[in-house]
């Protein structure tokens, strides 16, 4: 983003997603959060059978999982003050590549931090290699309360 860019709540650590992240679909598959900045989250997962497809090769869905959850965490971290909340509107995802083993990273960045949607993409790569393996891309609508 840029200088006007905002810093995420407080409150909103790494610590506290991952914690948030356990007996739901992200602490399932084994997602953890690395690093929550005015840049966006980090985060990762690493590859074990069970997420391959029955094809042998890395299941869509989670690369979905761990990019759609990193954009939403990123969502929830940049609220703006008074929104109770956020639902996904729209996501679209490339493939580039696949892994079949090791770890996968997630970077989600904000493209848009507005009142009424966030747009946020995100880059997921196999850790040490120099490519993306997907591009992700997600709008969030903004609930305010009633």
């Amino acid at each position: 983003m840029n200088a006007k860019t905002p810093l995420p709540r407080a409150e909103m650590t790494p610590e506290a997603f991952n914690g948030r992240c356990v007996g739901h679909f992200p602490g399932l598959v084994g997602m953890r959060i690395v690093a929550v900045s005015p840049e966006g989250v980090d985060s990762e997962l690493a590859l074990r059978p069970e997420l391959l497809a029955p094809n042998g090769y890395l299941h869509a869905a989670t690369v979905i999982a761990l990019a759609d959850t990193s954009c939403g965490y990123g969502c929830m971290a940049f609220l703006p003050q008074g929104a109770s909340g956020f639902t996904t509107v729209e996501l679209k995802a490339n493939y580039l590549g696949t892994a079949l083993e090791g770890i996968l990273r997630c970077r989600a960045t904000p493209v848009h931090l507005g009142r009424t949607t966030q747009v946020w993409d995100a880059m997921v790569s196999v850790a040490g290699a120099a490519k993306p393996i997907a591009l992700f891309r997600c709008t969030q609508l903004v609930l305010w309360p009633k």
